[in-house]
């Protein structure tokens, strides 16, 4: 199914919050490429655009599969939409370290800046497991480094100080109400 058919059809789904165990393990490799991925596709891409996420991997739907979509910006404020299956990240061998407010649709309402390479360049399959490459800067970067987390079992407050998780769950509890158990698809 070509992106643009995957982009335009599919249903929000809830997202899985932090502390399920579907978060904090690494996710299982994607083998079959066909209409079972593809309709997990349509529902991530329909999610993420409900939740007016920038990314989203499926172990934030509950599901257990190395794949994560896109919608962002990159630096220089062009969109991006894409998907990337088993990804690999790959960072400069000096990287610039960019600090930018972060947040987690798992942890939803919750953001601390957090710092992280400004550019990436992310290596997997697409939805048909044809090689694929995205490069990105700016929030692109970000999410293809915070999304590949997801599917490393990596959440993004492991990346923080004892400190700023408690500071971060405070954001999120202060928030909860408007994000219900069934957000964003209620």
């Amino acid at each position: 199914m070509p992106l643009e058919e995957l982009l335009a059809s599919g249903t929000a789904r809830p997202i899985t919050r932090w502390g399920t165990p579907v978060l904090h393990r690494p996710s299982a490799p994607v083998t079959e490429f066909g209409p079972e991925l593809w309709n997990l596709l349509c529902d991530m891409f329909a999610t993420n655009a409900a939740a007016e996420g920038a990314g989203l991997a499926a172990p934030q739907v509950g599901v257990d599969l190395a794949v994560f979509v896109y919608d962002c910006h990159d630096a220089y404020g062009r969109r991006h939409q894409g998907l990337v299956c088993n990804p690999r990240i790959e960072l400069a061998a000096d990287p610039v370290d960019e600090t930018g407010l972060e947040g987690c649709l798992s942890l939803p309402g919750a953001y601390l800046p957090v710092a992280r390479p400004d550019f990436a360049v992310c290596h997997g399959q697409d939805q048909f497991g044809q090689p694929v490459t995205v490069k990105g800067t700016g929030t692109l970067a970000r999410c293809l480094q915070h999304e590949t987390d997801h599917l490393r079992g990596i959440v993004m407050e492991d990346h923080l100080t004892d400190a700023e998780r408690r500071d971060l769950r405070r954001q999120h509890r202060r928030a909860a109400k408007r994000y219900p158990a069934a957000w964003p698809a209620a």
